[in-house]
């Protein structure tokens, strides 16, 4: 897996601003990297160093590597020579990648480069977890948006290096209906009628409900999918069975209360979906660090 060209510009954002708060560049007496430009004369010392994985996971996020080095030394000066793929397994002491360089600025890029590394690879790397807790099942894991500022894309692409699936991008690629939404409907709170309303448009859409009495109003509705929210699981069992007899189309999808103890549990009581926040909002980042080569 690579990034596309919207994850490359996202990624180049924040890149910048990563290095504008390490190297104080919008301070106008900024003075870059002090420690590497008073130990090290700039340019003139070359070496090499490998990304390493410390711990077992998934890799994801190893384009930005190249990124954040040419946004500190001169592509010209530099090679990356990659080893491994975004998704690939890690062991302790998998080498990931190469780079070769003057040591100055391989030292002012390698902590930006392993926060982009380390958090992507996290991410990977729990949403692996989820997939394989469910493996065997047709359910399948998604994502939220319950991403850190700035970072949804890369943080989608990375639950996609993991085996999971993106939800929508944001509020403006699918239709939602939550509970806020029907009471902010004034006088028509129906479910059904927020049904027919979304149907006019040519977004697909979800309607989250609560209970088996508003699961039966939306499926009469046939929207694209139904979202359980906080079910207990025979109440799942039983959304699925009425899905199956009345509105085999529709798809269910699961969330709230949803960790690796419960997410077994939840995929086999039938439901296609199963989103989970954890994978973004509460990912521990990877332990991945960069060697210096003789």
């Amino acid at each position: 897996m690579t990034f596309s060209p919207a994850e490359t510009i996202a990624c180049s954002r924040l890149i910048e601003l990563a290095l504008d708060e390490d190297l104080g560049r919008r301070n106008p007496a900024w003075l870059g990297d002090v420690t590497s430009r008073t130990l090290i004369i700039p340019g003139v010392t070359f070496g090499q160093a490998a990304f390493v994985a410390r711990q077992a996971g998934v890799l994801a996020g190893l384009p930005v590597v190249p990124l954040v080095l040419a946004s500190v030394v001169d592509p010209n000066l530099l090679t990356f020579e990659p080893l491994l793929t975004d998704s690939a397994a890690l062991e302790p002491g998998s080498r990931i990648a190469l780079v070769r360089g003057p040591i100055d600025s391989l030292l002012t890029a390698e902590r930006t480069a392993l926060n982009f590394l380390q958090h992507l690879s996290g991410v990977a790397t729990l949403t692996r977890r989820y997939v394989e807790a469910v493996a065997g099942l047709p359910a399948k894991i998604l994502d939220t948006r319950k991403t850190t500022p700035g970072w949804r894309l890369l943080e989608k692409y990375a639950v996609r290096c993991g085996g999971g699936h993106n939800h929508r991008m944001g509020l403006y690629d699918g239709i939602l209906i939550k509970d806020n939404h029907l009471a902010a409907m004034n006088k028509v709170r129906s479910i059904p009628e927020a049904i027919r309303i979304a149907r006019s448009t040519p977004l697909p859409f979800e309607i989250e409900v609560d209970t088996l009495d508003q699961l039966d109003e939306a499926l009469a509705g046939k929207p694209d999918i139904v979202l359980l929210d906080n079910m207990p699981l025979d109440q799942m069992r039983e959304a699925v069975h009425r899905r199956n007899v009345t509105a085999p189309g529709v798809l269910l999808e699961a969330s709230g209360g949803v960790n690796l103890d419960t997410v077994r549990g939840i995929a086999e009581t039938g439901v296609d979906r199963i989103s989970v926040g954890a994978l973004t909002h509460s990912a521990p980042a990877l332990d991945i660090g960069l060697d210096y080569l003789p």
